[in-house]
């Protein structure tokens, strides 16, 4: 490969992207109607929690939330992978469920989403979209003086909790949670940084054994991060066996973040 061809290379993969969002991202919006069909298949679905609405005016958005039998430990706000839904039954949905009966309570929030065949940087523009969900998340919870709040993200909806992170710093919660951490899409790199060294609240890393190669190759340098970022309660995790999506492993995944939550809690 020529020197010239690999310079226009790397303006494709690197700049053109940002470009994207920089000069068309106001004009990209998720796919509204997708959303809808995704919450009426919550609702037809859904046996444990209660569908709510959050936000304001135009601006609302569903979510799935479960309280606990006894006085909660506090709240958990999940966000859920590429293209689901927030009881997704593989990952998002056992885990909501599990960490409520582990005392928690758990909100977990419907995301923007695309077509089903849309990739990493086809999300990038709508990515800030739930940055207001997560606040208005954060903002319900705390109105009702539940404390301490953590963020709880897989995948798709890492990525849009590590741009929030990126700029309030972490601001309202007492702990992040990233599950599956820096999953792109092939010659698809990540345009936004891992925020964790400049966050002082306690981080959970947690992925697969079989996760996606990305999230293997990049697991060191968000440990570096998390160290740099200075918080002794913060950790890596890799669960034996599990795949990215945590198929048929919801039980240990549960059990692996909920004794990690008991170490920030106590």
């Amino acid at each position: 490969m020529t020197l010239l061809a690999t310079f226009l290379r790397s303006i494709r993969l690197y700049f053109v992207p940002i470009l994207f969002l920089l000069f068309s991202g106001s004009l990209i919006a998720s796919d509204a109607q997708r959303e809808a069909r995704l919450v009426e298949e919550i609702e037809a679905n859904l046996f444990d929690g209660e569908v709510i609405s959050l936000g304001s005016g135009d601006a609302t958005f569903a979510a799935v939330e479960m309280i606990p039998e006894d006085s909660p430990i506090g709240g958990v706000i999940l966000m859920h992978g590429r293209g689901f839904h927030a009881d997704w039954p593989e990952n998002i949905g056992p885990l909501r469920v599990g960490l409520s009966e582990a005392g928690w309570q758990t909100l977990s929030l419907q995301l923007p989403v695309l077509e089903k065949t849309a990739k990493y940087f086809d999300y990038l523009p709508v990515l800030p979209e739930a940055g207001p969900r997560l606040d208005a998340a954060i903002a319900y919870l705390s109105e009702q003086d539940i404390s301490p709040i953590i963020l709880l993200a897989h995948s798709c909806g890492a990525h849009m909790a590590m741009l929030w992170l990126e700029s309030s710093k972490g601001k309202g919660i007492d702990g992040f949670v990233g599950i599956g951490m820096g999953a792109t899409d092939y010659k698809q790199p990540m345009q936004h940084p891992f925020p964790f060294a400049s966050l002082d609240i306690p981080v959970l890393d947690i992925y697969g054994e079989n996760d996606f190669p990305a999230v293997h190759r990049l697991a060191p340098r968000r440990l570096a991060l998390m160290t740099q970022g200075g918080n002794a309660q913060s950790e890596q995790i890799m669960l034996p066996g599990a795949d990215h999506y945590f198929v048929d492993h919801p039980d240990e995944m549960t059990a692996a973040i909920s004794n990690w939550l008991r170490t920030v809690t106590n």
